[in-house]
């Protein structure tokens, strides 16, 4: 069969949604979930590790460490492997990295053994979101793609508030060894739930895989048309490329200007995770709260990383990813001028809990949406990847970086940082002039990017 007549990509956003899609949003968001408390269950484990004499402060410090340095290896090696063996072999590896490292961190006889197996750990959770949202985009049609890679952010981000509400419970009366016991047994029942996912047609098609692209999809459009009826007619056959390109065309005329956005949007989400976010609990107590009320106000401000997801769905589909990021980051910047000048408790709370809103709402639409969107489907993962490692190495720096600024300046200075590489990542949206918002992954990749690949090589 001639590749050019698969047509995977109208084919797909012709479909409407269906059983189908909300079990793809399941299985990939299940994994991604996972990821997420394997992350966040960090700070109880180490409590409890610290408190029973079997780590110290400075081996704890090196478990941080080995996670973010892991994260930042898998975030490049998931691009790779993504785009060169497919999205279902990638996301497989990478649950089966971190679930079996999970499991054998249950048995750790000793903090060094804990640590290497948690930078195994870490080499499958950054994987595990560069696959998650590129594959995710590649099933769901375009007027939709929005309000979905919202829900999926909705799951993601409800991450810290499970493994913190679990390791309340079982950290004290099991242990944490039953945490990695947790997340490794999720990590392999996932696995075992995902050998029933497709891969993506879209992908199969751009590595001129066209029989088995043509089987995937029937099947598809099979289970869709008895879930919901006759299907709209196809529209016409989009001839597709298959392409052979190396990394090197991320840096390429056409398609640097994505690239260098793509990774400042990675930048900018980290430094306002890891730099503020992550830290309020301890700058509010160094301004003089109590830790009790520090932790009470950070709780009330946990509840905007889901809000921002939630602002996501509603919004991401009307007003557009590209415009979305450009409105929340001038409002976390707004927010960020006045937040320091609060005083009263009430308003530290509500404009808290309103800033990281918006910051959350950033991280929805750009890590989840804007960031895969950009590339073409032949190097979409390897384009999502390398803003993914510019993005963990932000996560690694930022930490020493926001306390610095803290002594040096306090509060303002830590938010200086941020409303700086926001309004960087401003700078850059408005100078690339790409938005992704209701148009087929072809359409918003098409027609440039697809000239640099062409001449560097094709796969027959």
């Amino acid at each position: 069969m001639n590749h050019q007549t698969v047509n995977a990509g109208p084919r797909l956003d012709r479909l409407p949604i269906s059983r189908f899609h909300w079990k793809i949003l399941g299985l990939i968001s299940g994994g991604a979930l996972l990821d997420a408390f394997d992350i966040y269950l960090a700070g109880g484990v180490l409590a409890a590790t610290v408190k029973q004499g079997f780590s110290t402060l400075q081996s704890g410090a090196a478990f941080i460490s080995a996670t973010f340095f892991g994260m930042l290896i898998g975030s490049a090696l998931a691009g790779y492997v993504g785009d060169r063996f497919g999205r279902r072999y990638s996301y497989q590896a990478n649950l089966a990295v971190f679930g079996v490292a999970s499991l054998l961190a249950c048995f750790a006889p000793n903090i060094q053994t804990l640590i290497v197996l948690r930078f195994v750990m870490g080499l499958g959770l950054g994987a595990e979101l560069v696959v998650a949202a590129g594959t995710l985009c590649e099933f769901v049609p375009p007027a939709y793609r929005g309000r979905w890679i919202s829900l999926m952010g909705l799951i993601i981000n409800s991450g810290l508030l499970f493994a913190t509400s679990i390791g309340y419970v079982v950290i004290p009366n099991l242990g944490w060894r039953w945490m990695f016991a947790i997340a490794g047994g999720g990590a392999l029942l996932i696995w075992v739930l995902r050998k029933r996912m497709p891969e993506s047609p879209r992908w199969l098609e751009s590595v001129g895989r066209s029989a088995e692209a043509e089987a995937t999809l029937a099947a598809i459009e099979a289970e869709v048309e008895q879930q919901s009826g006759p299907l709209p007619a196809v529209p016409a056959a989009q001839p597709v490329m298959a392409l052979n390109v190396p990394l090197s065309v991320l840096f390429s005329r056409p398609v640097i200007g994505r690239t260098l956005v793509a990774a400042l949007t990675c930048v900018a989400i980290n430094m306002s995770v890891y730099g503020f976010v992550a830290w309020l609990p301890t700058f509010f107590v160094k301004e003089g709260l109590t830790v009790v009320q520090s932790l009470g106000f950070t709780t009330l401000m946990a509840f905007g990383a889901p809000g921002g997801a939630l602002v996501g769905y509603f919004l991401g589909d009307r007003i557009g990813r590209k415009k979305g990021l450009i409105v929340f980051s001038l409002a976390t910047i707004v927010l960020g001028f006045i937040y320091p000048q609060m005083r009263d408790p009430l308003a530290i709370s509500v404009v808290g809990f309103v800033l990281v809103t918006s910051i959350y709402t950033v991280v929805t639409l750009g890590l989840y949406g804007y960031i895969p969107e950009l590339f073409p489907t032949a190097y979409r993962l390897r384009g999502t990847g390398f803003a993914g490692v510019c993005g963990r190495a932000a996560s690694m720096s930022t930490p020493y970086l926001a306390v610095y600024l803290f002594q040096r300046f306090g509060l303002t200075g830590v938010l200086s940082m941020v409303i700086g590489v926001l309004g960087l990542l401003i700078v850059g949206l408005l100078a690339l002039r790409v938005e992704t918002n209701q148009q087929s992954l072809e359409d918003i990749s098409a027609p440039e990017l697809d000239i640099a690949p062409a001449g560097m090589g094709r796969a027959s």
